[in-house]
This record gives C-alpha cells, sequence and structure tokens, in this order.
C-alpha cells in the first residue's frame, strides 16, 4: 500500500532491536484518513470471504480493525491486555508474548462477544514473530468461531511470523512488508 510505506519512511523511527515506531500516525496519534484508507484496502482483500466480527488486541490494533469493521458493516471486538473488575469469569483467555515491550500479558475477551457462529477476520498493527495473531487465533478457537483471515497493517518478514500463519492455513495480508532494516532504512519486499 503506497500511501502506508510514504508514510512508514516519512515518519518511522528506528530503533535497536528491528523496532519500527510509527507513533505519529498509528500507535499514539491516529492518522483518521489514513486508517480508513486501510479499512477500505482490507475490505478490498477480504471482499470473498463471509466475516460476522473484526477481532483485534488492544491497544493499537483498534484503529485499522474500526475502520474495517466500518467498510464490513459488523462489530469489532478487542482482546483486552488486563481483566476489568466489570468482565466475569466467563472470557476466553490466553497469553500472548510482546516482542515490543518484552512482557507476556494475558488477554481475554468476554464469552458473549464470540460464538461458534461467527466468523472472524483478525486484524492487527504489526505482525514480527506472530505472537499477537497466534493469540487471537487461539480465543478465536476457544469460541468455535472461524478464522477467516488475517490483516495486518506492517509486517517485518524477517521475523517469521508470517511463515507460521500461512503453514496453519490462513489467509494472510500484509498492507506494507519490511524486508529489512539494512543500514537504518526501512527497504520494503520488492525493492530493488
Amino acid at each position: 500500500m503506497e500511501i502506508l510505506e510514504k508514510r512508514i519512511r516519512q515518519d518511522g523511527e528506528l530503533l535497536p532491536g528491528n523496532v519500527l515506531k510509527v507513533n505519529s500516525f498509528l500507535n499514539h496519534q491516529i492518522d483518521p484518513d489514513l486508517m480508513f484508507a486501510i479499512g477500505q484496502e482490507f475490505g478490498k482483500l477480504f471482499n470473498g470471504e463471509k466475516i460476522t466480527k473484526i477481532l483485534t488486541c488492544e491497544a493499537s490494533g483498534i484503529a485499522p480493525a474500526l475502520t474495517t469493521g466500518l467498510i464490513f458493516h459488523v462489530p469489532v471486538v478487542f482482546a483486552r491486555k488486563s481483566k476489568p473488575s466489570t468482565l466475569n469469569k466467563e472470557c476466553y483467555e490466553t497469553e500472548v508474548f510482546s516482542y515490543t515491550k518484552q512482557v507476556t500479558n494475558k488477554i481475554n475477551v468476554d464469552k458473549k462477544f464470540l460464538s461458534k457462529d461467527d466468523s472472524v477476520l483478525i486484524i492487527d498493527d504489526f505482525l514480527a514473530n506472530g505472537e499477537a495473531v497466534k493469540g487471537l487465533i487461539n480465543i478465536a478457537k476457544q469460541a468455535n468461531s472461524k478464522v477467516a483471515g488475517v490483516g495486518i497493517v506492517i509486517e517485518k518478514t524477517f521475523q517469521g511470523g508470517s511463515k507460521w500463519i500461512i503453514d496453519n492455513g490462513y489467509h494472510l495480508e500484509s498492507l506494507a512488508r519490511i524486508a529489512n532494516f539494512d543500514n537504518n532504512t526501512v527497504h520494503f519486499v520488492g525493492e530493488e
């Protein structure tokens, strides 16, 4: 997605440990026009799928998930990283390791929001090692929901998370695919 790659080059900041900081448009401050374009692109890429819910993880996955939900006219469900006192014991729960923060979080979804009748599209901001996506797939499986596909805003292909997703038969679409950060520069897949 050309507009996304342009924003990554323009506003992204490379940090030690293969971390790409995109706080100015995705992870702290959100560019609503870009998010809407992202939702439209996911709408095109998953057009043939029957989708009843969008599933993501808080917090940075919510913006692209919401605009994708607008395109499909379906609810957006997000897994919480902490269990609020208002969430009863009836929830799906799994552990997810965060590559960026180097911590393991328990994520959970109230059981009333996912069921065997749902076909979910998982949307997330980043794909590195694939731990968040694996956790969301685990939650969908606990609910006996079908996973219609996985949409990623920015994929770091060199970290291998996509291999597990594809090897396990899931339809994966990534809007910006980063090949490497050689010479402290973002290089996208397919660039000469």
